[in-house]
């Protein structure tokens, strides 16, 4: 018995879930670097503007900032492993062993007939 043949001539070509995975990289840094930017941003605007309280601002600041850099993580993680599930089952068909299913589409006394 040789399990999982393939059959042949049987793959999709690849689509948005391979240009989607190629971007990904992309797409992290910018994940990464955007709340880095808010963060320092925000500790300029707590130094050069009147703010009455800068420590709290920063740390509101900064709070926002983690909460932004989970987000977007979170966000490309899942679409990464979504294009890798995608782009999986887009690979070879392989042959199934047939066999003979009990419970058909009959009547109870069909079957029992068999």
């Amino acid at each position: 018995m040789r399990w999982l043949r393939k059959l042949h001539n049987r793959v999709e070509p690849p689509g948005l879930e391979l240009r989607l995975l190629r971007a990904m990289p992309y797409a992290l840094l910018a994940a990464v670097s955007l709340p880095a930017l808010i963060a320092f941003g925000g500790r300029a605007y707590a130094r050069f503007a009147e703010v009455p309280n800068p420590a709290k601002a920063v740390m509101s600041i900064d709070i926002f900032a983690w909460s932004v850099l989970a987000t977007l993580v979170t966000a490309v993680l899942t679409v990464t492993i979504g294009c890798i599930v995608v782009w999986i089952m887009k690979g070879p068909a392989y042959v199934a062993d047939a066999y003979p299913v009990a419970h058909a589409n009959r009547p109870t006394t069909e079957r029992n007939a068999d």
